[in-house]
Formats: structure tokens, C-alpha cells, sequence
């Protein structure tokens, strides 16, 4: 067309292409890093990677040129490059296949890479922002990316609305002393605990909303299953109790997994996880109220009675044998937040439910009814000490046209945790803010 410039060069091909079933003998033109290199006389051998994979490259002196065969041999690991070259099998290669370079060329040789194996937890941490590069941080990443998607996918097919809540805030949602405090302009705000109260008053017209955030936990807890800042979907759903929102919640996970098992099975193998065992998981899932489960405990010799708080070791026995999800239901109301609507048949409990993932991994998830009757509310708030007129806002969404609903609230993190058999949920985001760091 003219007028319109065009650029002469054919664009870059991704790794990938290698291994495609016309790959055999394709030229290509590829860039990426270096994640491997090693000489052998005047043979040369990387892996170079992108973000479609990795594939081996051959790269021979008298083929590529001496100049350009010295500066790539001299390339750190991650350094990056760009090369031509014909796709060839070769059984010894990563995948059966190497790209034997007819050309080479270093952008930039870097400095000799600081991370390599047997290094410290700590080490790595404080590298963080080079570890990720690591394949296995790669894949569980995109596992987490694939999970996130698949949930979008089964929520806009469930005409459930995307919002986009607040983060900062001027109240601690759940009326407790674990949110961060922040100086808003000389007046206290909060970061985000949940979006849920937002949510609330957009469920009154929109009727089926959900949203993805970023929450935020001042809990020093050092545990392997906390983080101070996570990824949060919630949902709520209008005409809703907690059976109702339990089924949903079940079919919602049901749907990832086996989605997730279908689209990347090849990842959740490599990182230890048999997609058969996603897809073996189907609904319903067990329920488990909050009274057996106490007795349940003492009978394996936990010193709990009614009241008690289910804890990460709790949770762990509760699960260990499970292969399936749980829900551990209808718990004391003084054990959660102030909004959970009171059991019919016992005010004593509250109308919620903790999703547990199984294997020992525990609690993923929690969810209840929402109470919807504006004095008893302010009875709880006043319970925990929390200043009511700072939930006015909430109190005046029970004033004008309430309805029964009912919402939930998922750790991404932890989903994935499970999902990938991760030991450390710090694995599973890319830089971790736990109570002891928050660099990089």
C-alpha cells in the first residue's frame, strides 16, 4: 500500500516454532537469553529461551564466523542474543530437535549471572527479581495466568460483572487490628483488606459482581501458607444463601481445574502435579460442620472444644486424607466477621463456610450469607469495638431495597499452592511480602 512503510526484515519467529510439526527444516529468526552454554572445540552449544520455550542451538565457528563465535562463547548465562539458523532432529537435544545456526549475534553479553544452584532461601529472595527467571518460576506463573483466566471465562459465562473496587480505604473492612494503616492526606485510611463491602453496594445493581484485587494482611504469621499482600477474587451474588453459593463456588472450581488440566497439562505434570488428578475432582464436595469437625479433632487428641479457632495443624488433619475438596461449615459467631449473617436453626453459629483444599493444604477460601438486618449489624460492630459510624455507608446499603445474598473470597496463591504442590506459597507470586520482607 502506498504510503505505508514496510520493514524489510521478516519478524522473529518464536522457540517454539521449533518443535512444530513443519519445524524440521525451517529457517528460522530467533532472540531470547541464554539459559545454558557450553564449547567444544570449535562447536559451540546454548539453550536459548523466550517466552515460548527453549530449544538447543548449535552454533560452529567456521560456520557463524570467528568474531561472532568468540563474543557468543564469551555471553553470560541470561545474556541475550539474536541468530539464524535451520531447524534439525537430533535425538541428543533437548526435545528431540537444535536450531543449527548459520548466523549469531550478541545484544548484550551481560555480567556473569549471580544465581545458581545450592544457594540460600534467603540469597534467592534477596535476587528475587533475577530468580524468577528461573523455568520452574516460569511455568508456575503461567499456571497462575491460566487459573486467573479460567476463572474469568466460567464467571462471564455465568454473567457474573468484573468490577473494580477500591484498594485504599477509610475503614478496615472486617473491623479488625490486621490492616495496614496508611496517612491519607493527615486522615487514617487502610489498605484493602477485601473488596467485599464495595462489591455489596454494587450487587445491588448489578445483582452478580465479582472482582480480582490485590489484599492486604498485617498478620505476622510465618507460616507457609501466608502472605501480607495476595491476590483475591471475590464474588457476590444476589438471591443467594450459602448452599446456593456453595454449589456455585464448587462448580466455579470444578470448571478451573479441569480447564486448567486440559490447556497446560505439560506444565502441571513438570511441576509435579498429574493433570488426571485435577480432572478426577467433581462436585459436590464434602461438607463438614463446625461442630463435628471439634469432635472429629479431640478423637485424634487436639485439645479443642466449641469455640476454638481451626487452625493451619487442625486444617492439615482435617484434609490430609482427602483428595477432594471440603467445606467446613456453620462456625460459633465470634469466630468470624461481623457482616455473616446468624444460622436460622442456631444464632450461636453464623451461615459460612471455609473451603479447604485437601492433601493437608487447608483452608483456600471462605464464603457466607450476609447479613441483611441493619440492627443486628450494629450489635456485632459494637461487639468487636468497631466504630459504627464509620460503616454508616455499609449499614445504609440494608436501608434501601436489601435482599438476601451471599459472596465469597478465594487466595489465588493458595489455589495454586495446591494445585502445583508447592511446600512455600512465597513460590507462587512473583516477589513475596511476607511480615520479614518487603523488597524487592
Amino acid at each position: 500500500m502506498a504510503g505505508v512503510p514496510v520493514d524489510p526484515k521478516p519478524a522473529f519467529d518464536p522457540v517454539a516454532r521449533a518443535f512444530s510439526v513443519e519445524g524440521v527444516g525451517a529457517k528460522l529468526r530467533l532472540r531470547g537469553w541464554i539459559h545454558r552454554s557450553r564449547s567444544s572445540g570449535g562447536i559451540l552449544f546454548l539453550v536459548l529461551r523466550d517466552r515460548t520455550g527453549s530449544v538447543q542451538v548449535t552454533a560452529r565457528k567456521d560456520r557463524v564466523g570467528e568474531t561472532a563465535f568468540r563474543a557468543a562463547a564469551a555471553a553470560q548465562i541470561e545474556g541475550a542474543v539474536a541468530l539464524e539458523g535451520m531447524v534439525a532432529e537430533d535425538p541428543r537435544a533437548p526435545g528431540g530437535r537444535e536450531v543449527r545456526a548459520e548466523s549469531i549475534e550478541v545484544l548484550h553479553a551481560g555480567e556473569p549471572f549471580p544465581i545458581f544452584q545450592d544457594q540460600t532461601e534467603e540469597f534467592l529472595l534477596d535476587k528475587r527479581h533475577l530468580a524468577i527467571r528461573s523455568q520452574e518460576h516460569v511455568m508456575i506463573f503461567r499456571v497462575k495466568a491460566a487459573v486467573l483466566a479460567s476463572f474469568r471465562r466460567f464467571l462471564e459465562t455465568e454473567e457474573v460483572l468484573e468490577m473494580t473496587p477500591p484498594i485504599l480505604t477509610g475503614n478496615p473492612a472486617e473491623g479488625g487490628a490486621e490492616a495496614f494503616q496508611v496517612d491519607y492526606f493527615g486522615r487514617p485510611g487502610y489498605l484493602s483488606q477485601t473488596a467485599q463491602l464495595y462489591l455489596e453496594a454494587l450487587l445491588f445493581p448489578h445483582e452478580r459482581v465479582y472482582a480480582i484485587t490485590p489484599s492486604f494482611r498485617a498478620e505476622k504469621s510465618r507460616t507457609p501458607r501466608h502472605l501480607t499482600e495476595y491476590t483475591h477474587l471475590e464474588v457476590e451474588l444476589a438471591w443467594t444463601d450459602l448452599d446456593g453459593l456453595m454449589v456455585f463456588l464448587e462448580r466455579m472450581l470444578t470448571a478451573m481445574l479441569h480447564d486448567v488440566a486440559t490447556r497446560i497439562p505439560d506444565e502441571l505434570k513438570r511441576l509435579g502435579r498429574p493433570p488426571a488428578e485435577l480432572l478426577a475432582i467433581a462436585p459436590p464436595f464434602g461438607r463438614l460442620p463446625y461442630a463435628a469437625a471439634i469432635e472429629r479433632l479431640r478423637a485424634e487428641g487436639f485439645k479443642v472444644a466449641w469455640g476454638s479457632d481451626i487452625g493451619t495443624a487442625e486444617e492439615r488433619a482435617l484434609t490430609l486424607s482427602e483428595r477432594s475438596p471440603i467445606f467446613l461449615t456453620r462456625f460459633p459467631r465470634e469466630l468470624k466477621a461481623f457482616y455473616m449473617l446468624r444460622s436460622p436453626a442456631d444464632p450461636k453459629t453464623v451461615e459460612a463456610a471455609d473451603l479447604l483444599a485437601p492433601e493437608g493444604y487447608g483452608e483456600i477460601g471462605g464464603a457466607s450469607a450476609r447479613e441483611t438486618d441493619p440492627e443486628l449489624l450494629v450489635e456485632r460492630l459494637r461487639q468487636i469495638g468497631a466504630p459504627v459510624q464509620e460503616y454508616e455507608w455499609y449499614l445504609d446499603l440494608r436501608r434501601h431495597g436489601s435482599v438476601p445474598h451471599a459472596g465469597f473470597g478465594l487466595g489465588i496463591e493458595r489455589v495454586v499452592r495446591w494445585m502445583l504442590r508447592r511446600e512455600h506459597i512465597r513460590d507462587t507470586t512473583p516477589f513475596p511480602r511476607t511480615p520479614a520482607r518487603h523488597t524487592p
